[in-house]
This record gives C-alpha cells, sequence and structure tokens, in this order.
C-alpha cells in the first residue's frame, strides 16, 4: 500500500515530471549493467510444481530450467553428514577467520528514569572474536572435559542459557562428542524446566550465573538425576549453597580439566548420521513444553535448504546472533553461516541497535559497531522498527515528510517492475538503513506472520531483500523462504530444495485442494529435514507423524496454506486459531492479530472468542507515547496504570483499531467489538509471551479471565 501523498497537486506533477526525465536518461544503461531484466525473470519464474500433477502436490521446488527436483536435497557439503563435522569443515577451511565475537563491557551504570524506575545501561566496547580454529578447539576441551565429568555418548546434556559465544561452544562440544543436547528455552517456568530436565534424565547441565540464580536454584531438588552444573561465566570461581550430591564447575575450569593429555587421549565416538544431535523442547504456547527429536541429518537436511536460498553467502558475511538460540531459527541460521565461514557477532534484543533499552544514551549499539549482512528476525521486532521510523515520519517537517513519502512511493513502483533506487537508497532512507549497521544484504523473517505492510517497509527503507520463511521445530525450521528477488508480500515463498508440501483437505475449515482459483488445505510437510518426533510421546507421533510408502517423513503442522500458481505458498490459516461465531462465521484469530498489529496504537494485541458468543474481543498492549498523546487530547491526567483503565481511553482506542480494521479489509464479525488495554507488556518474562513473541494463548485467558466476563456480559 502506498502512503499518502499530501502534497499540492501541481508540485506533484512538477515532481512525477523531474523523475520521469531523470529515470528516462539513466534508464538504458543501468538496466544492461545491472541485470534488473534477470532479476525481474527470476521473480515472476514457477518456483515450485506439483510432483503428481494434481493441485494437492506434493509441490517441489524448481530449478533454474523450470524442472522439478526429482530428488529432495539433503547434504550441503560433500562427506558432511553430521554436525561435527560442519565445525571440523569450517575450522580446516576458514582456522583464521574470525567465527564468534562478543562486545567486552566496559562500563554498567543504573540510571534514574522519570517515572522512578532504575535502568541499567552499559557502556560497550569493540567485538572480541575468536577464530574458526580456536572456536573448534575451544568446543574438543570442553567436550572432553564433559566426558571427564562423567557425561557418556548417546546420553542426554542440557543446556539452559541466553545466546552467547558460549552457548554454540558447548553445542559444537556436544556435536563432537555425540552427546545430544537437550534446549530450553530461558524463559519458561519453573515446572517446564524441571519437566524437560526429569524427562530427558538429565544428569549434567550447562547455564549461566544470572540463570542459575533466577531460575534454576528454585527447581534444583525437583531433579534428583542433576549432578553437575557447568556455568559459562568465569567468575565466580566457587559456588556455596547447592544441594548435597551437585558439583558446579565453570566453564574454564572444565576445559582445562579437558585439555589435560590423558583425558585427550581418550577415544570419542562419533555420531552417526541418524544418532539425535538435539532434543528441542518447544515453547510450551499450548501447555507443557514438549522436546522434539533432531537427528544430525535432519539438521544437515535444513540448513542445507536454507542456504540454498541466501545468494552469494560466503565467508565475507556477517551474521548477528540475537534470538534465543535454543529457537530452531536461530540455531539453523547459525549453523548456515558456520558451514559457510561467516562471521557470528552476538548481541541481544537489549543491546541491538543504538536505542536499545539497555544501551546508554551516546554509545553505539551492537549492529552498529559489527555491521552485519545478514540477519533473522521474528515479526514483533520488524513491526517495531517500522512503528518507530514511521512516527518519526509523522514529526518531520512537511517538507522531509513529503519527501519521504514522495520517495517511498516512488520506490514502491520501481521495485514491482524489478528496478532498484540507488539515488533515493542513497538521499532518502541511508539514516533508517543505519539502524541495522547499513550493510544489511538479506534479512529473513520467521516465527510468525509478517504483515504486508511491514514486509513492504523493510524492502524499501533498509535497502535489502526481506526473506520470509515458514517452518517449524518438527521440521528444523525448513519448509519455504522466498526468494530474495521476490518482493512480493504475504507469501512465504516456494518448498527448500530439502522438502516438499502437501495440502490436505479440511473438511470442517471448508479448505480443500480442488479450490478455486488456488488449492488450499492443511500443510503437510516431507523430506529429510522432518524430524524423529517427540521424546518419550508416542501418542502425539501417530497424531502429528507419519512416513509414507517410500519411506519419507511427513509432519502434518495444523496450519491452513494456499498454494500460487507460480509455486508459492501463502498461510491463510491455522486449525487452532480458528474459531466459530455462534452465528457460524469463522474467524481466524491470528489473522485478526496480524492486519491489527500495524496500527500505531497497538504494541501488541490478543484476540479473543467463545463459540457460545457472537462477537470478538482483544487485549491490547497499548504504544505508551501514542496513548499518552491522546489521554492529554482528552485532558485525561494519572498514571500509566489509571489511564489504560479509563473506559474513555478503551473506546476511543477500540474506534481506532476499528478504522485500522475496516482499512485493511476485515470482516465486521472479525473485528473486535471491545478491547481491554493493559498496562503491563507482555514479554517472555511476564510468562504471556515465547521468547519469538508468539502469544501464549492459554496463559493469556487465565491471566485475563475476570475481564473476559466482563467484556461478555458477565460479572
Amino acid at each position: 500500500m502506498k502512503l499518502k501523498e499530501d502534497m499540492n497537486p501541481l508540485l506533484l506533477q512538477v515532481f512525477r515530471s523531474v523523475v520521469w526525465v531523470c529515470s528516462f536518461i539513466t534508464f538504458l544503461p543501468w538496466y544492461f549493467l545491472s541485470g534488473a531484466g534477470t532479476n525481474l525473470d527470476r521473480a515472476r519464474r514457477v518456483k515450485a510444481r506439483s510432483v503428481s500433477g494434481r493441485p494437492a502436490g506434493p509441490y517441489r521446488a524448481t530449478n533454474q530450467a523450470g524442472g522439478i527436483h526429482q530428488k529432495l536435497v539433503w547434504s550441503l557439503h560433500l562427506g558432511v553428514d553430521t554436525l561435527d563435522k560442519v565445525m571440523v569443515h569450517g575450522a580446516t577451511r576458514f582456522p583464521e577467520r574470525d567465527c564468534l565475537g562478543t562486545r567486552e563491557v566496559l562500563n554498567e551504570e543504573d540510571e534514574l528514569q522519570p517515572n522512578g524506575k532504575v535502568f541499567k545501561k552499559v557502556i560497550l566496547g569493540e567485538y572480541q572474536w575468536m577464530s574458526y580454529e580456536e572456536t573448534y578447539q575451544a568446543a574438543v576441551c570442553f567436550g572432553s572435559g564433559l566426558a571427564a565429568l562423567g557425561q557418556r555418548p548417546q546420553c542426554n546434556i542440557a543446556i539452559f542459557c541466553e545466546t552467547r559465544a558460549e552457548w554454540m561452544i558447548a553445542a559444537q562440544a556436544c556435536f563432537i562428542y555425540n552427546f545430544p543436547l537437550v534446549t530450553l528455552y530461558s524463559t519458561l517456568g519453573g515446572a517446564a524446566i524441571a519437566h524437560g530436565l526429569n524427562e530427558t534424565e538429565i544428569t549434567h547441565i550447562i547455564t549461566s550465573k544470572d540463570l542459575l540464580h533466577s531460575r534454576l536454584m528454585a527447581i534444583l531438588l525437583e531433579v534428583p538425576r542433576l549432578q553437575h552444573i557447568i556455568v559459562v561465566d568465569s567468575k565466580p570461581t566457587s559456588w556455596p549453597g547447592f544441594p548435597r550430591g551437585i558439583m558446579v564447575h565453570n566453564l574454564v575450569a572444565v576445559q582445562e580439566l579437558g585439555s589435560r593429555p590423558n583425558n585427550m587421549a581418550v577415544a570419542r565416538r562419533q555420531p552417526l548420521p541418524s544418532d539425535i544431535a538435539v532434543i528441542m523442547y518447544t515453547s510450551g504456547s499450548t501447555g507443557i513444553p514438549k522436546g522434539v527429536m533432531i537427528s544430525h541429518s535432519n539438521i544437515i537436511a535444513g540448513i542445507t535448504g536454507m542456504a540454498e536460498r541466501i545468494p552469494d553467502l560466503d565467508e565475507t558475511d556477517t551474521y548477528i546472533g540475537y534470538l534465543p538460540l535454543a529457537h530452531v531459527l536461530e540455531l539453523s541460521a547459525e549453523m548456515v553461516c558456520i558451514s559457510h565461514g561467516c562471521r557470528i557477532g552476538y548481541s541481544s534484543p537489549q543491546t541491538l541497535a543504538d536505542q536499545s533499552t539497555k544501551i546508554k544514551k551516546g554509545s553505539r549499539g551492537d549492529t552498529s559497531v559489527l555491521k552485519p549482512t545478514l540477519m533473522a528476525a521474528v515479526p514483533e521486532i520488524m513491526d517495531r522498527i517500522y512503528k518507530n521510523v514511521m512516527t518519526k515520519v509523522e514529526e518531520m517537517s512537511s517538507v522531509q515528510r513529503t519527501l519521504f513519502v514522495l520517495a517511498y512511493n516512488y520506490k514502491m513502483e520501481q521495485m514491482t517492475k524489478g528496478y532498484r533506487t540507488p539515488l533515493c537508497d542513497s538521499l532518502v532512507f541511508r539514516k533508517v538503513r543505519l539502524l541495522l549497521g547499513g550493510h544489511m544484504r538479506v534479512l529473513l523473517s520467521g516465527g510468525a506472520p509478517l504483515s504486508a505492510a511491514t514486509q513492504r517497509f523493510m524492502n524499501i527503507c533498509l535497502c535489502c531483500p526481506v526473506g520470509q520463511g515458514y517452518g517449524l521445530t518438527e521440521t528444523c525450521g525448513a519448509g519455504t523462504i522466498s526468494e530474495m528477488w521476490d518482493y512480493s508480500t504475504g507469501r512465504v515463498g516456494a518448498p527448500l530444495v530439502c522438502s516438499e508440501i502437501t495440502l490436505k483437505d479440511w473438511e470442517e475449515g471448508g479448505y480443500y485442494s480442488t479450490d478455486k482459483p488456488n488449492p488450499r488445505g492443511e500443510i503437510v510437510i516431507g523430506g529429510p529435514n522432518v524430524t524423529m518426533g517427540y521424546y518419550k510421546n508416542e501418542e502425539k507421533n501417530r497424531e502429528d507423524f507419519f512416513v509414507d510408502s517410500n519411506g519419507q517423513r511427513w509432519f502434518c503442522t495444523g496450519d491452513i496454506g494456499e498454494l500460487h500458481p507460480d509455486g508459492c505458498l501463502k498461510i491463510i490459516d491455522r486449525k487452532k486459531d480458528l474459531v466459530k461465531l455462534q452465528a457460524g462465521e469463522y474467524v481466524s484469530l491470528g489473522k485478526v492479530e496480524a492486519m491489527l498489529k500495524n496500527c500505531p496504537f497497538v504494541d501488541n494485541i490478543c484476540a479473543y472468542a467463545n463459540s457460545d458468543q457472537s462477537y470478538v474481543i482483544g487485549f491490547v498492549v497499548p504504544n505508551q507515547k501514542q496513548l499518552t498523546v491522546l489521554a492529554e487530547q482528552r485532558g485525561l491526567r494519572g498514571s500509566w496504570e489509571e489511564i489504560c483503565n479509563n473506559p474513555d481511553m478503551e473506546r476511543d482506542v477500540l474506534r481506532i483499531i476499528t478504522e485500522a480494521a475496516l482499512s485493511a479489509q476485515l470482516e465486521r464479525f472479525e473485528i473486535p467489538k471491545k478491547i481491554c488495554l493493559s498496562a503491563e507488556p507482555w514479554t517472555p518474562e511476564t510468562g504471556l509471551v515465547t521468547d519469538a513473541f508468539k502469544l501464549k494463548r492459554k496463559e493469556l485467558k487465565s491471566h485475563y479471565q475476570d475481564d473476559i466476563e466482563r467484556m461478555y456480559g458477565g460479572k
């Protein structure tokens, strides 16, 4: 959608005439030198076809000649069929190149906020790097040390830690020594953590000092098998006050133990491709978290498919890692980078950019220092960037705002034709691009649907393609990724070369592969990237996984998709998100939320509906700046909580949301009829969203039960 051009029609026509003349003069030489015609052909080509010729599929990626890949691809490099060999490959080919980087903390300060709260701010130095050879040797020594502490091959070991270089070193050690790695989100509740550790019979766990004290200490007595805790922080060196039978070690001390000649001389059992590499516990958004068993060959196949969609990927690229490594998207993205010799610089959502919450004003965030070329992001992060930039645009002078809008709309027109706009990029969008360091060339979105408005904005203002991907933990995060020269929005691309997709009819929802104009149905993914199933959960395995007559594994996703004529997939619904209202209309709660998250007044929203009610309601975390301005315009005073609880504010925000919903072409029955404003933000720490900022509907329903009854006419 174009931005509104609020400008004198005569001046607007003069501007367009000048742009047309400049474009005419420069078009031909630029067209032939840039290869724009080739990119346009790539974007328009058929990217996947049905192998069977039936509309249900299965659909496979096509090659550049337009033919269907006869065999799914499962290996990236010849002979590299397990994850330990990926690290060996990197250390052999790129021994001296930078591998893992961490910023030095120069200073920490407490900063008093206007509301009386105290925020901790940090000043960070440059990135300190470990080479590929150093990383490999650190992993070998750590793995040897774990073995000396009694960890045995094919016996589970857990990691419960923030995203950092030590996480990856520990993971590589486990891959090398064939210790299946159990990953747990750092924001899981105590009961969920204890469940995962007990179900996998953990005796050794790797964690950080902060998480040990804030999360693990309270449940140690609930994990009777636990014997060794390895803390990745270097200080302190002694750990008093732990239950009898539990020993606490520093990572460095374990590495020193492992580097002793007698321990290094012990032969290690290399993993087979079919061995379990990771048991990855899901975020628990629908109840008790499930452990997904992922083999070495599963991850190898997944990263092979992902790497094929990133053009010109090589050792000159720099990736910024800040999403949870316990999430399959981040783990797979970093393994892709290691397999190609890229640098990985570590960050966090609180230090990512100059304006991030923990960065002291006047100092630089991680993207400004690292200047990454590759990044994976969840829609929540990109929605924030979009809304922050558009708010600043509204605050510009009329001349600046007009120039921005005209440049935005001009670039959108050129992109739809497959053309680039280097002049606009340099003069208008340079400052926006600098938000992520100024060198970003590929941005991958995953974890949840990305709205068309946000995707279009990121493509235009960050001057780099945004590839939307679709995958699940059960498919190693691999399913589809849009090609980088495809600037269409709202779609997640064609199947990766490692997987294929079929559409399964869902009669209750009214989705069939015979639907016109495009086939629709539940998305079922097959291929070598489909995992081994859920740990100790045969009932769920029979429900969600199956093996076909050719021995290939398939996973039923529960998501509803529509396949377009060029072979690209669009996610249109989710079985669990679909609610039938009292009058018989079906409402997709996820669709409603995705459409309304772009409203400037909405930081987050959860749509809710009951089948015995006739309308949708919503819980909204409002944008504090926008709501405060609105309250001042209405003459309302009070604390943030008082403003959010004011009925007049609820009515005003509901009116604004309704206008946004109608503009987004939602049906009347899909638009929330009543809302509740939440003064408390939804973060992984509050337990109301996952680390990927997916809503935890069960927890939200419990949290707002009184408000649900009020909005549905109860007490």
